[in-house]
């Protein structure tokens, strides 16, 4: 299973960008999608996640301005992110648990889109 983060790029604060992660390979089902970011010097954070059943969770410095989302026709997750600051400039990677046969789960890392907001 791969995960295919895109959709990072350097903006102005207060603009908008949308993340998306697609999942594809050996895939019986998703149980759950998640964001997380690292800044240079810090700790890697959870951003946002979204189980299978739509349930959604976020980051307190992100709450309403970001949305996650997924289709699950496209084994893919989105980010939307709007209202963007300096503060959320960082590498964002996806991570999901992943059932590849029934019963059977694993987690997967995506590679990291980097997000740059510049004041």
């Amino acid at each position: 299973v791969q995960l295919q983060a895109s959709g990072g790029g350097s903006v102005q604060v207060g603009e908008s960008l949308t993340l998306s992660c697609a999942a594809s390979g050996s895939i019986f089902s998703i149980n759950y999608m998640a964001w997380f970011r690292q800044a240079p010097g810090k700790q890697r954070e959870l951003v946002a996640d979204i189980t299978s059943d739509r349930d959604t969770n976020y980051a307190d410095s992100v709450q309403g301005r970001f949305t996650i989302s997924g289709d699950n026709g496209k084994n893919t997750v989105y980010l939307q992110m709007n209202s963007l600051k300096p503060e959320d400039t960082a590498v964002y990677s996806c991570y999901s648990t992943v059932e590849i046969r029934p019963g059977v789960p694993r987690v997967f890392w995506g590679q990291g889109t980097q997000v740059t907001v510049s004041s």
